[in-house]
């Protein structure tokens, strides 16, 4: 089933790496000895009931797209499969194929996208014996010690062993997208960079939030989904569409702020001291210095976006539907598209007749779910 942002369905070209020998010099000795001693020298007793061989492991991973060329494997391109397999490769010196439960696309990041894959786990004291896997910790640790070692913007959040027949896409019950934008003409600051969609225009909540109402739902979505879709159906529920203003993030808290914080700290210092300062012109004497503070302070000060985040939630996407949508909601929120405009794209049921699709920089894949023991 296709899932929200995927792209087109493809045969994975596995890259092959060399085997790497227990002695490889990727592999520290400490992190050797971690995974040595996981299970043959701590819990015994739990072990003894597992059976040696293949275990499956379900990984939620994070990771900034910035610098990914999309998730699914690619043979020259820097993916997060290709990194994922890379890693586990160090960690158990043998090859292995990771499966994504949501292909995103280039420059899409993830709080959290859903992977799964097999490992062997062999004894490097006895060459050929089989061993008890793996326990799911030992796995997140080793994986991220050298996943840390590539350009350190991916991590694996959590880990769990599932039966053989799980399936990281096709067991997955809904999927949950976020959309950024900042809203302001102001350059986008450094930090943010990559990480937002920037409109120089104000945005109108109340007209994005109505639109939102009229695109929820149980509906024919070809005006929303990529030319190159591959699904076999353009109907999908979309479970939630929605759009909130927020805090403005990375956060700091303003200067006047801080001073103000100071002002109230002192006034209370005081009269829990019995101060003979007189509270009453302590007000003016920090008027007069909030006031110059004030006029230092518009010199080499960000002026804050506003920030607005669309969060839609669904079981499959169709691909691009996020940002076709997202795109949308944006020039209503312009004024460049009516309620009655929006009406009119839905009911056309071709691609064309939607706005210009929203970058990929500020989307992110933020949970899939199941339904696990």
């Amino acid at each position: 089933m296709p899932d929200s942002e995927s792209q087109p369905l493809s045969s994975q070209n596995i890259q092959k790496s060399p085997e790497l020998s227990p002695e490889s010099s990727d592999r520290p000795a400490k992190l050797a000895k971690l995974i040595d001693e996981d299970i043959e020298l701590t819990d015994i007793e739990e072990t003894m009931n597992q059976r040696p061989g293949i275990q499956r492991y379900l990984l939620a991973v994070e990771y900034s797209g910035t610098r990914f060329c999309g998730a699914q494997q690619q043979p020259t391109a820097r993916t997060v499969v290709g990194v994922l397999q890379e890693a586990f490769r160090k960690f158990i010196g043998q090859s292995v194929s990771v499966t994504c439960s949501s292909r995103t696309d280039a420059g899409v990041h993830a709080l959290s996208n859903t992977f799964h894959v097999d490992v062997e786990r062999i004894s490097k004291r006895k060459p050929g014996e089989l061993l008890p896997p793996h326990e799911p910790g030992v796995v997140i640790k080793a994986v991220n010690h050298f996943l840390q070692k590539n350009e350190g913007d991916i991590t694996v959040l959590d880990a769990r062993c599932v039966s053989s027949d799980f399936h990281a896409r096709y067991r997955a019950q809904e999927r949950t997208y976020f959309y950024r934008l900042l809203s302001g003409p102001q350059p986008v600051s450094t930090f943010e960079k990559d990480r937002a969609w920037h409109v120089p225009e104000a945005l109108d909540l109340s007209a994005m939030q109505k639109a939102c109402k009229i695109l929820a739902g149980h509906h024919d979505f070809s005006s929303f989904r990529s030319a190159a879709c591959e699904a076999k159906s353009p109907i999908r529920t979309l479970d939630e569409l929605s759009v909130v203003e927020v805090v403005s993030a990375p956060y700091f808290p303003p200067i006047m702020e801080k001073e103000q914080h100071k002002l109230l700290d002192s006034l209370e210092f005081s009269e829990s001291t019995k101060g003979i300062a007189c509270l009453s012109s302590a007000p003016e004497e920090n008027r007069e210095e909030d006031s110059n503070s004030e006029s230092t302070q518009q010199f080499g000060m960000r002026r804050k976006h506003r920030c607005f985040v669309v969060t839609a939630r669904s079981q499959s996407f169709l691909y691009h539907q996020v940002r076709l949508l997202v795109g949308t909601l944006k020039s209503v929120g312009t004024g460049d598209l009516t309620i009655p405009d929006v009406e009119r794209i839905l009911k056309a049921k071709t691609v064309t007749a939607a706005s210009p699709m929203a970058p990929a920089c500020g989307l992110y894949l933020a949970r899939v779910k199941y339904n696990l023991p």
